[in-house]
């Protein structure tokens, strides 16, 4: 069975409006500063495909980035990803 291409284009739309990794800036997902991980992670919250997504993630063994809402540094899942440098005295009360 051969589909319109317009029609699959527009299925593509309207999917991708669903996924927040593909409806907003990618590099959010690899970017170097918290609050950017943090808003990743927080979009990733509502993405349908989260649980397959992080599950995709784990086999790949994905090396960085931001995937099923989990945070993966050197492909090991963290809770939180540090910024460069020394850590804030703020932070290092904690």
């Amino acid at each position: 069975m051969t589909q319109d291409p317009a029609e699959v284009a527009a299925l593509d739309r309207q999917f991708a409006e669903l996924l927040p990794c593909r409806s907003n800036d990618p590099e959010l997902w690899f970017a170097e500063h918290t609050v950017d991980v943090e808003r990743a992670k927080a979009l990733c919250r509502s993405c349908p495909l989260q649980a397959g997504c992080l599950a995709g993630a784990l086999d790949r063994s994905e090396p960085w980035g931001v995937w099923g809402g989990e945070v993966f540094v050197d492909g090991v899942v963290v809770a939180r990803k540090r910024g460069r440098g020394r850590p804030r005295k703020s932070e290092q009360a904690a």
